[in-house]
């Protein structure tokens, strides 16, 4: 696992559109039930989703929360069985975290304790909720290189 690229993006009046669930491990039933389909279909698509879905995780109320679903830059109506969390103005220090898939390489605490330690290092703090996310690109994540290996982004907000 290599960490390729750093990046610091903004956004403003953002809010994210999904479901929120206690693990990452309900990705089969959207595209099963082809929520994504209903989230592309909505006005004000945002930047942040950069061609890509996204796997939000956050320190919520109740603990540990883990969302699929996308990001918008204002929301009028949330789609029936979808939830909105509204997330204002926001900065995130984004990683392209390069390693083959299959493998496990790019997932979990190593890659993340990578992106944590450079972030440490720049003197960039997580925000308290600890909002963080994965962001699956097409093509970065969904085309392998000739090694077998891509790319998945990992999104930090910062304060």
């Amino acid at each position: 696992m290599t960490i390729t690229r750093v990046d610091n993006e903004k956004a403003s009046g953002l809010c994210f559109v999904g479901k929120r669930y206690k693990n990452g491990s309900a990705w089969g039933e959207w595209w099963k039930n082809g929520w994504f389909d209903v989230l592309e279909k909505m006005p004000h698509l945002s930047a942040v989703n950069d061609n890509g879905y996204i796997g939000l995780m956050r320190n919520g109320e109740e603990g540990f929360e883990y969302w699929i679903g996308m990001f918008f830059d204002e929301i009028t109506d949330v789609p029936e069985g979808f939830e909105a969390l509204e997330q204002g103005d926001r900065q995130f220090a984004v990683f392209h975290v390069y390693g083959n898939e299959s493998k496990g390489e790019i997932y979990g605490e190593a890659p993340t304790n990578a992106c944590l330690e450079i972030m440490r290092d720049a003197g960039l703090e997580n925000t308290k909720d600890a909002l963080r996310f994965e962001r699956y690109n097409c093509p970065r994540y969904t085309v392998p290189d000739d090694k077998g290996n891509v790319i998945l982004d990992y999104g930090f907000a910062i304060k």
